[in-house]
């Protein structure tokens, strides 16, 4: 009756209060009415229950008018919240149909446990009935909905009640048959005192007590439900109990206990401890020890104290279990044994039951003429033996619970500790102790105790590195250590070399019969094929970490089929979680899953070992690059609004997309799976998915844009490129190339943005492709002015706006005037400089585009600075810092924040002013941003002057005439010459700044702006 997780995920309690769970996740199914409703139709499973029937159930005859509705509609809402509950609960006729199976439901095993009860009774397999029945009486747990169910459902309580009881004194009778007697009387009586009544409970009593030598007892028994049934009833006992009673006055020898054809429990003799040896240089685990420990000392009862370890393949479940079994081993001393279950081992199938219990029956000294030669003798006559005995049983290596739980017995003294790869959730009363991965100090401590100390302080850098490349695995940490000890020649960080290879590191793990792949591969064998096809998808995800949604896309099934997918493999230790709703690959399973992949190109569908072939990845990388664009493509809508898509009418999704309706949802998003998305773009481009590559790059590049990673931003639009290039895209190429211009710009690569940004714009002319034209030569003319090229810059940025305009492009014309704005500043054109900022604000607040009303608000305060405008400059940059949180860089951020100090400063409020100056140069490092580097320290620079602080104020303009000379940003490069003169006249050095002077005017007058107008 064991029940089969990874079959049925969701089950269900009835007999008591109600449960239903998902795996290891309690549902919650709804009120009362839900759970009477769901209680009904689980009563009787597979059959139609029309809606009256369920009415009465919930309301007796106090039903409301709109009880049937009410019905429906808590069947609607129990679909919603159960997994799969549509396909559960489905419509037939006039009302409803649980389709659930017989392991899904406690009572329809509970059920079945009494049949095969009967069964086994009939063909005298008395020691296999009386299992049965104990396994199904443990399933009760009282009566339905804890009694608060109604009539209907108390009645069929109480039907139920009647069928436990009836089990309950099949179960006696066996246990009487089997010779127990005296460990009887203390079940029997607690069961009279809840059911007085029950003659067959007060018959079985009185054999009992008549067979442990307690005649009077017996007979006085008889007595007391004499007088109690004439009391209550007014009758006296029954016929089968008189007769009983007569009996037991004529001491009759027919109530003598039946010759047993069990043995009775084996005592060894020698004490016998077959445990494996306690590593000497066993390592780390000391809070796992310490939990197991304390476990056994303080748990409380009379079962079997069991203690589930579980954990990945090589995490060291075996080893934890034997040095706690050794530990304790004084405190069971009638034996220690172990017991290899071969749940998953090469070429082996796992023990069965019997075949377990024939093994340690043996392992005591059993003679094999006293071992029954059924399964089922055998393990009654195992646990009759454990339940004698304080003893140290580790069953190591198991497959399931289904597996150990026949081989346990209760009362006992028995210590039990089982090690598995699966988690054993549903294993009752064991407490359970999950391993992970070594912490770094550890992994190198056990490298140090296997190597040696000399070789490894040595190399503590490379030793380091090798514990990480083996993904602090013990099982992987032992053998790297063991390879290095058997080549004195090799050096630590040769062998972390070769580790680095990832399509070869696990074949470098190997050891001579120890190696990770063969322990992984073992754990992926025990998978069933639908799961195994799924591990193979899931290790094609590029990322660190999974999610629901990704996974939903990559196995084409829903979020909550990817779900119990993933929680299986986690539960398998195939996959792992350090936080809620995410799921990582280990690093070591992961070049497994890929190896698999790799390894099955052409295989088909694969056997046992074998993965689906290159279509199988394929099409599971399409899935997970699909979704990847049509989650980008809706959180960037969001957080920029107005931005124009390119149609992609082939790269529909059908998956299920996370969460993405505020701006605060899709912002989370691209932060948290920003990495992912870097890495499925250079899956793509391996997979010469060239397509995928530059839609999802253009996507990319936003997220990429307002965290300053421009670098990356750099890198990932020359990969588009390339791609674009590999599969002749004209379209998509101009976009890439567009996207690598204003990177340039951004990193201060003006001649390599300008000649992308000129490529760029020839295709979008011979495409007829208006806004690529727009968007490129106003991209043009952000490079050119950036080089000082004003008069080349200017009609660009006009001709660009005026496109724009005629597209009704708000977005890309808000840009276009900002840059307008900047480059007439840049110039000293003012009055044009507001003009073109204002309208800027204006559009960006009319499609509610955040980020670039903060870029027009700043610009526009520049431009009131440079017209003396300060209160108004101070009141625009308050509204901007105010908007900028989460949609400015942090280059840009330390912009604002420059700005707003030299307008404090100009207001007199040096205090202020001091704190935003401060601010601005502690924000961020700004060296990935030499444009926004040389302006911020063009501006404090300044500051610093006005107040007197000339050293501080020469050190800021040199830092900005490096970073501006070293991109070639001529106007900041003036300024920042000037501001060096400036100082250096004040410290004294006139020479110098005379130079100084000379060199930042020839600078002004060459890009148009008069010295004496420049600062």
């Amino acid at each position: 009756m064991g029940e089969d997780a990874g079959e049925h995920r969701v089950r269900f309690r009835i007999l008591g209060s109600f449960e239903c769970w998902d795996g290891t996740e309690r549902v919650r199914v709804g009120g009362p009415v839900h759970e009477k409703v769901l209680v009904t139709l689980l009563l009787e499973p597979q059959r139609v229950l029309p809606v009256f029937r369920l009415v009465e159930a919930v309301w007796d005859e106090n039903a409301p008018a709109t009880a049937a509705h009410q019905v429906r509609k808590a069947v609607a809402e129990l679909r919603q919240r159960i997994p799969d509950g549509r396909n559960l609960i489905v419509t037939e006729g006039p009302g409803y149909r649980a389709l659930t199976t017989p392991d899904q439901v406690d009572l329809s095993r509970f059920t079945e446990g009494l049949k095969q009860a009967r069964e086994a009774t009939a063909a005298g397999r008395s020691a296999f009935a009386a299992t049965a029945l104990r396994e199904a009486l443990d399933l009760w747990r009282g009566p339905l909905l804890s009694g608060s169910g109604g009539s209907v459902l108390s009645a069929a309580s109480a039907a139920l009640e009647e069928r436990r009881l009836s089990a309950v004194e099949q179960l006696f009778d066996l246990r009487l048959s089997a010779g127990e007697n005296s460990e009887l009387v203390g079940e029997i009586r607690e069961f009279i005192d809840s059911h007085p009544l029950r003659e067959t409970l007060r018959g079985q009593l009185m054999l009992a007590l008549f067979r442990s030598g307690r005649q009077a007892e017996a007979l006085e028994e008889f007595a007391k439900v004499r007088e109690y049934l004439i009391d209550e009833l007014g009758i006296g006992p029954g016929d089968s109990l008189s007769e009983l009673h007569n009996a037991i006055l004529r001491n009759s020898p027919d109530l003598a206990a039946p010759p047993q054809a069990a043995p009775a429990p084996f005592t060894p003799e020698d004490r016998p401890s077959t445990l494996p040896y306690d590593l000497r240089d066993f390592t780390g685990r000391e809070a796992e020890v310490r939990e197991l420990l304390g476990f056994v000392e303080e748990a409380p009862g009379t079962g079997p104290l069991i203690i589930a370890i579980d954990g990945m393949g090589g995490s060291g479940k075996t080893s934890l279990a034997v040095r706690a079994a050794h530990q304790l081993a004084d405190s069971y001393p009638d034996a220690q044994l172990h017991l290899d279950l071969r749940g998953f081992t090469p070429s082996g199938q796992p023990l069965s039951a019997g075949a377990a219990a024939e093994a340690l029956l043996r392992t005591l000294g059993v003679p094999g003429d006293r071992i029954p030669d059924d399964a089922e003798g055998r393990i009654a006559l195992w646990r009759r033996t454990m339940s004698a005995h304080r003893m140290i049983l580790l069953l190591d290596n198991a497959l399931d619970e289904s597996q150990v739980r026949p081989l346990l017995s209760s009362p006992t003294e028995t210590l039990v500790l089982v090690t598995s790869r699966s988690l054993l959730a549903d294993l009752d009363a064991a407490h359970t102790i999950s391993l992970g991965v070594m912490p770094p100090g550890d992994s190198v401590a056990l490298v140090e105790g296997v190597l040696g100390r000399t070789r490894t302080r040595a190399e503590p850098e490379a030793v380091a590195q090798l514990a990480e490349l083996c993904g602090h695995l013990p099982l992987a940490l032992r053998i790297a250590a063991a390879r290095l000890r058997k080549r004195p020649r090799w050096t630590v960080r040769y062998l972390v070399d070769r580790l680095r290879d990832d399509a070869h590191r696990l074949a470098e793990l190997n050891s001579g019969e120890r190696s990770v792949e063969v322990t992984l591969r073992l754990s992926y064998e025990g998978l069933d094929a639908e799961t195994r096809e799924a591990f193979r998808m899931l290790g094609q995800h590029p990322g660190t970490e999974i999610d629901v949604y990704a996974a939903g896309a990559l196995l084409d099934k829903g979020t909550r089929e990817a779900e119990g997918v993933l929680e299986y493999l986690l539960d398998m230790h195939l996959l792992q979680q350090h936080e809620t709703g995410r799921y990582a690959f280990h690093d070591l399973v992961r070049s497994f899953a890929q190896n698999l992949s790799r390894g099955s190109a052409g295989a088909g569908s694969g056997g046992a070992s074998g993965g689906g072939g290159d279509e199988e990845a394929a099409q599971a990388v399409r899935r997970l690059l699909d979704f990847a664009l049509a989650a980008t493509d809706a959180a960037c809508d969001m957080l920029f609004p107005g931005r124009v898509r390119i149609g992609r009418p082939e790269h529909r999704s059908p998956a299920e997309l996370p969460p993405l309706n505020t701006p605060d949802q899709a912002r989370e998003w691209l932060e948290r799976e920003q990495d992912s998305l870097l890495a499925a773009v250079s899956l793509a481009y391996r997979w010469e998915l060239d397509s995928h590559v530059g839609l999802l790059a253009a996507n990319v590049v936003f997220p990429l844009d307002l965290r300053g990673r421009l670098e990356e931003f750099r890198e990932l639009s020359r990969t588009a490129i390339s791609a674009s290039r590999r599969v002749d895209d004209p379209a998509l190429l101009r976009l890439s190339l567009s996207n690598l211009a204003v990177a340039c710009w951004k990193l201060g690569r003006f001649e390599e943005g300008i000649e992308s940004a000129e490529e760029a714009f020839g295709l979008a002319v011979a495409l007829a492709d208006r806004r690529g034209e727009a968007k490129d030569t106003g991209v043009l003319g952000l490079l050119l002015g950036a080089l000082g090229r004003y008069h080349e810059a200017l009609p660009r940025l006009e001709q660009s706006i005026t496109i724009k305009r005629e597209l009704g492009a708000e977005r890309a014309e808000a840009e276009s005037l900002t840059n307008l704005s900047n480059l007439y500043s840049e110039w000293r054109r003012f009055p044009e400089a507001v003009e073109a900022a204002t309208r800027a604000v204006t559009l960006s607040r009319s499609i509610g585009s955040v980020d670039k009303e903060v870029e027009g608000l700043m610009d526009l305060a520049v431009a009131r600075l440079g017209l003396g405008e300060i209160e108004a400059a101070a009141d625009l940059l308050g509204r901007a810092r105010k908007l900028a949180v989460d949609v400015m860089s942090p280059a840009d951020m330390s912009l604002v924040l420059a700005l707003s100090a030299e307008a404090a400063d100009r207001l007199g409020e040096s205090k202020l002013a001091g704190e935003w100056a401060e601010s601005a140069l502690q924000l961020g490092d700004l060296s990935g941003a030499p444009m926004r580097e040389a302006a911020v320290g063009n501006i404090i620079g300044r500051l610093h002057a006005r107040n007197g602080r000339y050293s501080l104020s020469l050190d800021l303009h040199r830092y900005a005439q490096e970073a501006a000379s070293g991109i070639g940003y001529r106007v900041e490069e003036a300024h920042a010459l000037a501001g060096i003169a400036h100082a250096l006249e004040e410290l004294g050095e006139h020479d110098e700044a005379q130079t100084h002077l000379r060199t930042a005017n020839e600078a002004f007058e060459a890009m148009g702006i008069p010295a004496d107008l420049a600062p």
